[in-house]
């Protein structure tokens, strides 16, 4: 499976932006997909994830009340709306799938996107 996100790029401090990732392939309904972040110098972040069966989410503490992470199963994509953002919300984003119930851990992933950059100006 490949997975391709993008949608990234500059936004003033308290604008949106909505990433969407794209999968090659159907996901089992199993499957859980997520999306992660890296600023430079910091460890990979667990931003958010989404169960594919249930569409059951969970949200990392930075981001909850602010992000939205939805599917669409007609075209196998994954989205993270992004609202209020920070500048402490400039990283890497990076989509991540994995079989079976939700991680924070990235480790735990089998499945990877190649990044897309989020630049929030104060």
């Amino acid at each position: 499976v490949q997975l391709q996100a993008f949608g990234g790029g500059l936004v003033q401090a308290g604008g949106s932006l909505k990433l969407s990732c794209a999968a090659s392939e159907r996901a089992f309904s199993s499957y859980t997909m997520a999306w992660f972040r890296q600023a430079p110098g910091k460890e990979r972040e667990f931003v958010a994830a989404i169960m594919w069966s249930s569409l059951a989410t969970v949200y990392g503490d930075s981001v909850k009340g602010r992000f939205t992470i939805s599917i669409n199963n007609a075209k196998n994509e994954v989205y993270l709306q992004m609202n209020s953002l920070k500048p402490e919300d400039t990283a890497v984003y990076y989509c991540a799938m994995k079989r079976n119930l939700y991680a924070y851990y990235d480790s735990l992933y089998d499945y990877w996107g190649q990044g897309s950059q989020v630049t929030v100006s104060s």
